[in-house]
């Protein structure tokens, strides 16, 4: 006889079996797939920015939630997801790894490893889209943020919390900054960020060479998009350097992330859009290309005592067209950040290097943590290079100068040229505070033109051999007295009567004056 209850007690045991493993994730099916866009009807309570899973392993972004479907762009398998494949919601959205073993190594903007070295072990995550520190969350920004650049540090300071755009043409230097700037953190304790986005392969080789071979990597994170990769990978690349860059901030610590660079990132961002069918705007970017920018550089602060006292220090570089600073994603992101450091090509081409216009550029936070030493020796130098400027260009009509004019052009071109520095040649405030004063002085009306260069160079290396002790004498965050600014300059005269010597005064004048003239 057929044993009912003994066939009903299997059927409700492996239904109860079954039960336990059900997927009660959101299904749907692909109704379109092409160039790295993907439609899907089908999919319920779907999140904006939330991450999809395709059948295969792959994965999407939900970008655009319509009323019968979602469009998602993908990450990686444009070749092989299909039509009618299945796709199922996460229900979480897009996450970072983060954690202090991050250091030293390149990843990509998941928080995979691209360095070929050991897999990361972190389980922390965070995630890429999170909201800004409010108001009452910030402190002032006092503290700064040395570069190790003469002009910019002098001229345009840069606190801790603070968002300076870095902005010029191509090949002007804009990368060479944040990458000196990276370099001289590594007595500061500072944690570096640097993002790369759609950049080629071997210009981020250079740089990670550079960063290892100055043993910058030990506190640095390269966060990698290459223009090889996928383009949500290169829209996604500076919110994961920022979540990173906000797991070490609410520690505590300060980092500095370097965004290189987002007119890029704002190109990735308008390729997504115009395939997902968004309406375009101006110059074909989609409306909400400020939000794209504006959500990101807000996420950087100084946070006060009660929240870690931790900050987020901004480099965001654009690069602009012909000089054209009033395009349209040049225009957003100054208006979102606190100043620009802006390069100029002419200056760069004529030698000055960095080729900082003093002019265009600005610093509206970093003046106020600016140490007192620099800000004592610096607060006319600002006046003075303009008013150089103003006389060089006027000496284009060509006319006969009196002596005062004919001095005042001849420490212009000197003070240009002590702002010059090369690349990789970082300076300590104390070794700025030197060259400013000495720069400054009636001292250099000793110097011919044509030896500006070589005496900067040597000054701060005959003071270390000769005269070490001077540098105790130098605090930099208190105003240099009337005896350290004697000796500064006693040492500085007694240099160039060594280097330079009597005979080679009067000599220097005249070439002072015809340089001018050519400078003009």
């Amino acid at each position: 006889m057929i044993d009912v209850k003994a066939i009903g007690k299997g059927i409700r045991e492996k239904v109860e079996a079954v039960s336990g493993h059900t997927d009660e994730r959101s299904c749907g099916k692909i109704i379109y797939s092409g160039d790295g866009i993907i439609h899907i009807a089908g999919l319920r309570n779907v999140k904006y920015n939330e991450l999809l899973e395709i059948r295969g392993g792959y994965k999407a972004l939900a970008l655009n939630l319509e009323r019968d479907s979602v469009g998602a762009v993908l990450f990686s398998g444009e070749d092989k997801v299909r039509f009618g494949d299945l796709a199922y919601s996460t229900g979480k959205t897009v996450q970072m790894r983060v954690g202090e073993e991050l250091l030293g190594r390149i990843v990509d903007p998941l928080g995979e490893p691209l360095d070929g070295l050991a897999e990361l072990t972190s389980q922390e995550y965070r995630p890429v889209e999170y909201p800004a520190p409010g108001i009452m969350d910030r402190a002032k920004v006092d503290q700064p943020l040395q570069t190790g650049i003469l002009a910019i540090d002098s001229m345009i300071p840069i606190g801790r919390g603070q968002r300076e755009l870095i902005i010029g043409d191509r090949q002007t230097g804009k990368t060479a900054i944040a990458i000196d700037t990276i370099l001289n953190q590594k007595k500061e304790d500072v944690i570096c960020i640097y993002v790369s986005i759609g950049q080629k392969s071997s210009s981020l080789a250079k740089i990670v060479s550079t960063l290892r071979t100055e043993g910058a990597m030990e506190y640095t994170c390269v966060v990698s998009s290459t223009a090889d990769d996928p383009v949500p990978l290169q829209y996604l690349a500076p919110y994961s350097g920022c979540a990173l860059a906000e797991y070490f901030m609410y520690r505590g610590k300060d980092v500095l992330i370097v965004y290189d660079d987002l007119s890029k990132h704002a190109v990735a961002y308008r390729t997504m859009s115009l395939l997902l069918k968004r309406p375009a705007g101006r110059e074909a970017y989609p409306g909400d290309v400020f939000y794209l920018h504006s959500r990101l550089l807000e996420r950087s602060a100084k946070l006060d005592a009660a929240h870690g006292g931790g900050s987020i220090t901004a480099l965001p570089i654009v690069e602009t067209l012909a000089g054209d600073i009033s395009a349209y994603i040049p225009t957003n992101v100054i208006s979102i950040t606190d100043g620009q450091i802006y390069l100029e090509s002419e200056l760069f081409n004529s030698g000055v290097r960095p080729a900082v216009n003093v002019g265009l550029s600005v610093s509206r936070v970093g003046g106020s943590a600016q140490r007192a030493a620099i800000r004592q020796i610096s607060g006319q130098l600002r006046v003075n290079l303009a008013q150089y400027r103003e006389l060089a260009i006027f000496m284009q009509f060509g006319s006969d100068l009196d002596a005062e004019t004919q001095k005042t052009l001849s420490r212009g071109q000197k003070m240009t040229d002590t702002l010059k520095q090369r690349q990789y040649l970082n300076y300590s405030v104390k070794d700025m505070v030197i060259l400013l004063a000495v720069s400054q002085s009636e001292l250099v009306d000793k110097i011919p033109a044509k030896k500006m260069t070589a005496f900067v160079d040597g000054l701060l290396d005959y003071i270390r051999v000769n005269h070490a002790s001077l540098f105790d004498e130098i605090d930099p965050d208190k105003k240099l007295t009337d005896e350290t600014k004697g000796k500064i300059f006693a040492v500085a005269e007694e240099y160039i009567d060594c280097s330079v010597g009597e005979g080679e005064e009067h000599s220097g004048r005249d070439e002072d004056a015809s340089s001018g003239q050519e400078e003009g």
